[in-house]
Order: C-alpha cells, then sequence, then structure tokens
C-alpha cells in the first residue's frame, strides 16, 4: 500500500479490502468448515464481522434442497461466497470442480489450491500454476493459495491472480506465521492483495499478519475448533482490525537500548 493511500485512509476512514474490483468492508475472511453445525457457522461469521466466506464446494452442501444448505444460514446476497478447491491434488480436479461451481452459483471469484500431499496439505506449486493459467484464461477471477516462495508469487501475480495467499503456516496447524521475512518480502512486491491462508491459530498471529502489511487474513480452523468459537470469531475481528491499524499508523523505530518517555532537559 503506498504512503499516499494510507494517508487516504487515515483520513476517510475509508480502508476496504478490494479484490479483483469488488469491495469489501472486513479484512478477515472466514471458512465454512469443521463446525458442529451450519448454525454455529453462522454465528461465527457474524462474530467476526466477515463478509467473505470460503466455501468448498466439494464437502459443504450449496445445492441439494433436501439436506441443510448453507444458504439457509449465510446469505449469499449478504455475504460473499468464494468458492475453493479443497481437496484437490491435480490442476484438473481444481479445474473440474470450480467450473462446476461457476454453473452452480455462477461464481467467478474463486479460491485455488492444489494440495501437494495428504500430510503436509502444502500446495503443489506446479500444478497451481497450471490450473491458475487455465482459470484465468476462463473469465475467473483467482485468489490463490500457495507457498510462501517471492519467485512463486510474483509469477502467479504476473500470471493475473487477482490476489496471493501464502501460508503462514501448514493448514490447520495453528502454528502463526513460520517465515515473517519471505510474507515481507511477498507483500512489498505485490500490486495485488496478499492475504495470509492457513496457519493461524490465535488473535496474536492474525495481528502480526496485519502488521507486517497483509491486506488480510483467511482462517479456519483457529475459529471453528477453539473452545468456544464465537468469543473466538470475536477476537479475531479485533485482532485484524488492530494489526491493520498499527500497520497504518507505522510502529515506532526498535532501538538497541532505553529511550526515556519523558525529557531530560529541565531536571532539578
Amino acid at each position: 500500500m503506498s504512503e499516499q493511500s494510507i494517508k487516504t485512509a487515515m483520513k476517510t476512514g475509508d480502508d476496504r479490502l478490494v479484490v479483483a474490483g469488488r469491495s469489501f468492508a472486513s479484512r478477515l475472511i472466514v471458512g465454512t468448515g469443521k463446525y458442529k453445525d451450519l448454525a454455529e457457522n453462522a454465528a461465527a461469521v457474524e462474530a467476526a464481522g466477515a463478509d467473505m466466506v470460503t466455501v468448498a464446494v466439494r464437502r459443504v452442501n450449496v445445492t441439494n434442497p433436501d439436506e441443510p444448505m448453507l444458504v439457509d444460514f449465510i446469505d449469499p446476497k449478504k455475504v460473499t461466497y468464494l468458492p475453493n478447491t479443497a481437496g484437490c491434488f491435480t490442476a484438473e480436479d481444481a479445474l473440474r470442480t470450480l467450473r462446476l461451481a461457476r454453473e452452480a452459483g455462477g461464481w467467478d471469484l474463486v479460491k485455488l489450491e492444489v494440495l501437494g500431499d495428504q500430510k503436509t496439505l502444502y500446495p503443489d506449486m506446479v500444478e497451481t500454476l497450471k490450473a491458475a493459467e487455465v482459470l484465468i484464461r476462463e473469465g475467473f477471477k483467482v485468489m490463490v493459495y500457495c507457498s510462501d516462495d517471492p519467485i512463486m508469487a510474483r509469477k502467479l501475480e504476473d500470471m493475473g491472480c487477482s490476489a496471493i495467499m501464502p501460508l503462514a503456516a501448514p493448514i490447520g496447524s495453528g502454528l502463526g506465521i513460520q517465515n515473517p521475512v519471505n510474507i515481507r518480502i511477498i507483500i512489498e512486491q505485490a500490486k495485488v492483495p496478499v492475504i495470509v491462508d492457513a496457519g493461524v491459530g490465535t488473535a496474536s498471529d492474525a495481528a502480526i499478519a496485519m502488521e507486517l502489511g497483509c491486506d488480510g487474513v483467511l482462517m479456519n480452523t483457529a475459529i471453528a475448533e477453539a473452545k468456544n468459537p464465537l468469543m473466538m470469531a470475536r477476537a479475531m475481528k479485533l485482532a485484524v482490525e488492530a494489526g491493520r491499524l498499527a500497520y497504518l499508523a507505522g510502529r515506532m523505530q526498535k532501538r538497541r537500548y532505553a529511550d526515556p518517555s519523558s525529557p531530560l532537559a529541565g531536571l532539578i
């Protein structure tokens, strides 16, 4: 974010997340899995203040009226649905999933993730690049889950991806940001939003991501598996807002030695 943009946001109070030309009031994106039921999921989304949710179209019911449907609990007219390719391990599988999603709901803003193996759930970047190229050619607006590799992130952006989503740590691990240096490099070189995706465990992790300069944070397990998901959702909302404000404000310079808060001049 440029210095002029920061000044404008601070002056007007209008600091919205913009992805592929779409504007969102919240910089916190919430998932729709692992909750005890859809009602708890909806309550968590409301507590988080999120206006975008990821939907694993292979796992969450959005089309079968004979079973509880997500749309009956989270209104797609009020909250943007972001179909994702969770569970896909090849480019072909991811492409098939998102094409079906577009047919079912007309969605073109999507989250691409192609996983490398069951144990780590790290992204397979070769397959991710292949899928992203085809999706963009077919008119999709691609938000892409990727490794925290600045070179790969740049390739995805140059290809035309709408948002870069590097992992903080393995999916569902709750370990927090393991490589802040790489995340910072990705942010500095990107001209599209950078959204930390995967690995956030608690509110301080979300705040750190935002203080680094990330444009947003996506999470699921950190809220869904908290002892009190609604309370954690609220904590994450506040953490993202606080981290963003701290980034915009500009932190003090770190010093090796003490510096008195009160001036020494004029002491008796």
